[in-house]
């Protein structure tokens, strides 16, 4: 039989916070699941009840997960799943701040379990790593292990839940000791037209979000799936001159709902081309490290090349990985019967390979004419190749009663919009009276096909 531990310790409860350390079966909240749960009920003092279990994932844990907590399939077999413990997790940590260390990693987990279950959980939040680069700046690691390390924690078991929260405790409680406020994160230095109350109005949820300076000048745009925590890391990030700058300078937050990721991604691209923001930086993401950029040789042949991104200049094709640059790069070279040698994915000199098999035109050994050659690479480049040239993409909208609807005609995005989610039930292609216009150009075509190759959406409807 499995049983999950609960200690009660003396002392009680006038301030509440709840650090909770939670092991997983990979990295990515909503796909991947927790594991081990640990929530130790603090007053700011000291420890005053304690809550621990393993939790039956109902997947499987990857090997990788195993060799780092040592939480195998075998050991969460019998123990409970997550609703069978959710109601518990919702009384401990009532009214509670959350406490971890990286906690929207502990909270986002958290958050999309309760999701699961049709129950939106919503807490305060503190982060230790955030509140020790505040009162213990010049450590050389912030990351538990080390911290704990050069402070002389003891972390019995390291990637257990316990372990982690216990030293997480110990740190905090060292913390609390140097600020016995610490759920107040610091806003110095910020413009006074940015008043608290307007912060802790900001939703946890996805969507795009404005900042003002005191002129009412838009400054900066961004996006995020928690605006709220993002807003935050931009009011505490002192990591560079130009972002001490940009936070010095916010007078003003407005922020608008898109219910889901990728239309976030769509408004924030359309709002910067459109306002040109102060801050914002150059159009390619910094997630994309990898572009396809093309090049007229000696010969006059267009030719095809990735590598890191370069600069200012602004690539064909963006990608997060060399890998998915080389794979895409030589799908275009076969799907437009490029040359794989002018593209650099054949080595040497003469004709490549694919001249003999009859998928090269023979540009590499001037067969074919550059004109007719560079026809076919405008052709790849023009077009970014969705897996329909006709369709529509059905999400969750900012609400429970609306959906997000992006449209796509001959591959050229058309616009996105919100629609009442019974109009799509009656006829998906009513989602036309509801589509804003917006328009189209290759970073978000580029948006559209990298998200929905990684991500899954609602439903994907042909036409």
């Amino acid at each position: 039989m499995f049983h999950h531990s609960i200690h009660h310790m003396p002392g009680g409860i006038n301030r509440r916070f709840a650090i909770i350390d939670v092991e997983t079966t990979g990295l990515k909240a909503g796909q991947e699941k927790i594991t081990e749960i640990a929530i130790l009920l603090h007053d700011g003092i000291q420890v005053v009840e304690e809550f621990s279990t393993l939790i039956n994932p109902e997947m499987k844990i990857p090997y990788f997960i195993t060799q780092l907590t040592g939480i195998h399939d075998k050991m969460v077999a019998g123990a409970p799943k997550f609703f069978e413990v959710a109601r518990q997790i919702v009384e401990l940590t009532d009214d509670a701040i959350i406490v971890g260390h990286n906690v929207n990693f502990d909270y986002s987990f958290l958050k999309a379990e309760f999701k699961s279950l049709g129950y939106d959980y919503q807490r305060k939040t503190l982060d230790t790593i955030k509140l020790a680069r505040k009162l213990i700046p010049g450590q050389p690691s912030y990351g538990l292990g080390k911290l704990c390390k050069s402070l002389n924690i003891i972390n019995e078991r390291q990637h257990r839940a316990t372990g982690d929260a216990r030293a997480t405790a110990k740190l905090f409680e060292l913390l609390f000791s140097l600020d016995d406020k610490p759920e107040n994160i610091p806003l110095k230095g910020l413009n006074s037209g940015l008043s608290k109350s307007l912060i802790d109005q900001l939703p946890e949820k996805h969507g795009v979000y404005y900042f003002y300076n005191s002129n009412a000048e838009l400054i900066y745009v961004g996006k995020s799936n928690n605006i709220k925590a993002r807003v935050m890391q931009h009011l505490t990030n002192n990591s560079t001159k130009k972002a001490v700058e940009l936070k010095n300078n916010i007078a003003d937050v407005d922020f608008k709902l898109t219910g889901n990721e990728l239309i976030a991604l769509l408004l924030e691209s359309d709002e910067i081309k459109k306002n040109r923001p102060l801050y914002n930086r150059a159009q390619l993401r910094s997630s994309f490290n990898y572009g396809l950029y093309h090049f007229t040789d000696e010969n006059g042949y267009l030719r095809l090349k990735y590598a890191k991104t370069i600069g200012d200049l602004s690539p064909d094709f963006a990608y997060s990985s060399q890998a998915e640059a080389k794979e895409h790069l030589f799908l275009l070279t076969a799907e437009f019967q490029l040359c794989q040698r002018l593209n650099g994915l054949y080595p040497g000199d003469g004709a490549c390979f694919h001249v003999h098999i009859g998928q090269c035109h023979g540009a590499c050994c001037g067969k074919e004419s550059a004109e007719s050659y560079n026809q076919r690479v405008n052709d790849a480049l023009e077009k970014y190749h969705f897996e329909h040239e006709n369709f529509y993409v059905f999400d969750v909208g900012p609400d429970s009663d609306t959906m997000s609807v992006i449209k796509v005609v001959n591959s050229v995005y058309q616009g996105f919009g919100f629609l009442p989610a019974e109009e799509f039930k009656n006829d998906p292609q009513l989602a036309d009276d509801y589509l804003i216009k917006y328009p189209d150009n290759r970073e978000v075509r580029q948006i559209i096909r990298s998200h929905l190759k990684k991500h899954r959406v609602l439903k994907i409807f042909p036409f």
